[in-house]
C-alpha cells in the first residue's frame, strides 16, 4: 500500500498537536464518530492533513458547495502532492428540467450543459479508487448521487500488456464497448484513432497524455504515453489499465436485461397514459424513450443515461442506488469520512 506523505513547511501548534492525538486515537481505536470544532483560519484542514498521514487511511471529504469544495482540493493537491488527491462535484454547468405548461399545451425541453473537465474529474476520481489506495477524495453532496455498479465498472476494463497476442479489430470493438469512439481527425477525451499498426488512444479520465499502442501483427510491440499538445512521447509502459468512458457502462448481458426492463415499464407507463386519455404526454414519452432505447441499443450511451440507472445496475425500485460511497467500499479497505 502506497503511504501517505505530508508535505509541508510548517508543524502543528498550538491546540492542534494536542486534537491531532486525540482524534488519531478514538479513529484507531474504532470508534465511528469523532468531531473537530474551531473557527475559520484555525488550522482544521492541517489538522485533517496530519491525521490522515497518521491513520493512513482513504479519505473521502464531503462538502457543501462547489467553491469550497475546490479550495480543498486545491489545499490537499498541496499537502500530499505524491498521493492521488481527486475531485468530485456535479458535472453540469446549466440543467433545466422538461416541463410541460398545460395552457400553452407547450413542452420545454430538458436541457443541460456538462462541463467536460470536471465529467473528466469524476471518472479520475473512480478510475483511481479502483486503482490505488492511496486516495484523498475531495466532493461535493454529488457523492451521495446515483452512479453505476462499480463491481460493472471494474468489469469494463481493457489491460493491454507489451508482447500479448490480441487482433487489433477485437481491442478496437472492446474500446468501443468501453464507450470510447472512433475519431481520426479530432482527437479528445473519450476518442481512440487507427493509424496502420499503431492505435492512439485518450482516456476519458486523462488530463493531457493519451496512449499510443504499437502492434506487429496481432503483438503489442510498444506502450507509449505522449502529449496531446505536442506529441512528445516520454513514457514507455510494459502494461497500462483502461478503464471505460462512463460509469454507467455496462457488459452486453447487463446491458440486454436493462433494455428490456426499460420496454417493459414503458409499456405500462404507455398504457396508463392511455387509459388516462393524456395524449400529449403519451407521445411525449413514447418518442423520448423509444430514441434513448435505439441510441443504448447502438452505442450502449444515450444523453441523460442517469435517468435509466435503477435498470443498469439492477436495482430494485425504491432500492438505493450505488454511490461514490459503493466505490470506496470496492476498494476493500477501511476509510475515512470528513463532512465539513
Amino acid at each position: 500500500m502506497a503511504k501517505f506523505e505530508l508535505t509541508s513547511p510548517y508543524k502543528p501548534s498550538g491546540d492542534q498537536p494536542e486534537v491531532i492525538e486525540k482524534l488519531t486515537s478514538s479513529i484507531k481505536a474504532n470508534n465511528r464518530y469523532q468531531t473537530l470544532i474551531g473557527v475559520t483560519g484555525s488550522g482544521k484542514t492541517y489538522t485533517m492533513a496530519n491525521i490522515i498521514q497518521k491513520t493512513q487511511k482513504p479519505t473521502l471529504i464531503m462538502t457543501h458547495n462547489k467553491t469550497l469544495a475546490a479550495q480543498l482540493y486545491s489545499e490537499f493537491k498541496g499537502f500530499f502532492p505524491k498521493n492521488h488527491v481527486e475531485y468530485f462535484i456535479s458535472y453540469y454547468d446549466y440543467y433545466q428540467p422538461e416541463a410541460y405548461i398545460p395552457r400553452q399545451d407547450l413542452f420545454i425541453e430538458k436541457d443541460s450543459s456538462i462541463n467536460a473537465e470536471l465529467e473528466r474529474l469524476r471518472l479520475s476520481a473512480t478510475a483511481s479508487l479502483l486503482s490505488y489506495d492511496d486516495i484523498i477524495c475531495v466532493a461535493s453532496v454529488s457523492a451521495n448521487y446515483g452512479l453505476g455498479n462499480p463491481n460493472e465498472y471494474k468489469s469494463m476494463v481493457q489491460i493491454i500488456e507489451k508482447g500479448m497476442q490480441i487482433n487489433q479489430k477485437t481491442l478496437l470493438l472492446r474500446l468501443v464497448d468501453m464507450g470510447y469512439k472512433r475519431n481520426d481527425n479530432f482527437f479528445d477525451r473519450g476518442d481512440f484513432r487507427v493509424r496502420g499498426d499503431v492505435i492512439d488512444i485518450y482516456p476519458a479520465y486523462s488530463e493531457e497524455e493519451a496512449l499510443h499502442v504499437e502492434f506487429f501483427g496481432d503483438e503489442v510491440e510498444h506502450i507509449v504515453y505522449f502529449d496531446t499538445l505536442t506529441n512528445e512521447k516520454y513514457r514507455s509502459m510494459d502494461k497500462v489499465i483502461i478503464y471505460a468512458a462512463n460509469q454507467f457502462i455496462v457488459g452486453q448481458e447487463r446491458l440486454k436485461i436493462a433494455v428490456e426492463e426499460i420496454e417493459d415499464e414503458l409499456a405500462k407507463r404507455l398504457a396508463f397514459f392511455k387509459q388516462e386519455d393524456k395524449i400529449v404526454e403519451y407521445q411525449r414519452l413514447k418518442q423520448r424513450v423509444e430514441f434513448d432505447l435505439e441510441m443504448i441499443n447502438a452505442t450502449g450511451m444515450c444523453k441523460g443515461i442517469e435517468n435509466y440507472a435503477r435498470h443498469l445496475t439492477g436495482k430494485k425500485t425504491g432500492e438505493t442506488p450505488y454511490t461514490l460511497f459503493d466505490y470506496f467500499e470496492a476498494m476493500g479497505k477501511e476509510y475515512l469520512v470528513i463532512v465539513d
